[in-house]
């Protein structure tokens, strides 16, 4: 995505999208399968991509390309968002982040080409150019191995048993690439390109002042106690969720938005985080609310068992206001969660 200008809500919504436009050198911005790493040093290990309640390992939701105007070291910027999904948890969440200057060890100066590459092959690469191996079920770091043929990589020994019992315990034999053979786990949510279109900001008020005049009107034609009884059952926790509704309304297919120093929009009243609530970056600099990941992308991850799924009503992530550099490696950021039950 293009950097956003101060103050401007950059809306994200999913499309399909073929392998290759989400591969890293095309530094996408997308929703489920595997990572598409930026720097291929420093990768959070097994340890850094576990769920903090179960200990599981969590599962890749989201990227998001946010390079930072201005900042040499951060003309490539990554944000990456995991989750668990392991019943009954479903709670544990964690977001890294990754900058990389221009010239850099792992992708060309100039910007990539909008042109399908010659080979376009499906086949899943596992290796990073720093040689690091990646899990053959996650696609994150793998520094453990199949013990027979040394092969086949893994985060954990949750994946090898899994990845085991969905084939390799066929293929771990076999001669050939194994790559090819990496089959569906059901451990990846689906995958889509997220585009990137600037809010209108003028739209939200024009449909703010209707449904204002609508109220005032069926509040007329009230009787009296009809309006006593609405007066007591107006409250802060009504105008946040209908302010909430309102500013999404015209984009209602929105799954993200994003607006680096801006106030996030709530679900509910309740659990709104104070500033105390964020934890400062290890470099002593503050986190500034950086984008939000919005109900909407649920219709999309095919987890929908109620109560054994992830749910959510806002996911609002957190950066480093300094945008610290790292070198090629990644650091971790802060989510904050609002449920979808806090809501009235």
């Amino acid at each position: 995505m293009a950097a956003a200008s101060v103050g401007v809500v950059e809306l994200g919504f999913v499309e399909s999208a073929p392998a290759w436009r989400l591969r890293s050198e095309q530094f996408p911005s997308k929703v489920g399968g595997r990572p598409a790493w930026l720097g291929a040093g420093g990768l959070p290990g097994p340890a850094g991509l576990a769920c903090a309640l179960c200990g599981r390992p969590l599962a890749f939701l989201l990227q998001l390309y946010a390079p930072l105007p201005g900042r040499a070291d951060a003309f490539h910027r990554g944000l990456f968002l995991f989750c668990c999904r392991t019943p009954p948890c479903c709670a544990g969440l964690r977001v890294f982040r990754n900058q990389l200057p221009r010239r850099n060890d792992f992708y060309a100066y100039e910007p990539p080409s909008e042109d399908p590459p010659p080979e376009t092959g499906e086949s899943v690469c596992l290796q990073l150019k720093s040689g690091a191996h990646l899990c053959r079920v996650c696609g994150c770091l793998g520094p453990k191995t199949c013990s027979r043929c040394h092969k086949a990589h893994y985060c954990s020994k949750e994946h090898q048993t899994l990845d085991w019992r969905l084939g390799h315990k066929q293929a771990c034999t076999q001669a050939g690439d194994l790559d090819s053979t990496v089959p569906d786990h059901s451990f990846l949510f689906p995958e889509f390109e997220i585009v990137i279109e600037t809010e209108d900001e003028i739209m939200p008020e024009v449909v703010e002042k209707d449904d204002e005049s609508e109220i005032i009107g069926s509040m007329g034609e009230a009787p009296e106690e009809e309006l006593d009884s609405m007066a007591k059952h107006e409250s802060r926790e009504d105008r946040i969720f209908q302010k909430f509704k309102t500013k999404i309304s015209l984009e209602p297919e929105q799954i993200l938005r994003y607006g680096r120093g801006i106030a996030p929009i709530w679900v509910s009243g309740e659990k709104i985080p104070q500033e105390t609530d964020i934890p400062d970056c290890p470099c002593g600099a503050k986190r500034v609310f950086e984008f939000q990941v919005m109900p909407h992308l649920l219709n999309y991850l095919k987890a929908d068992r109620l109560g054994r799924s992830v749910d959510w009503g806002v996911l609002a992530i957190f950066t480093c206001a300094e945008s610290c550099g790292l070198g090629t490696g990644y650091t971790e950021e802060f989510v904050w969660k609002q449920d979808i039950t806090d809501a009235a």
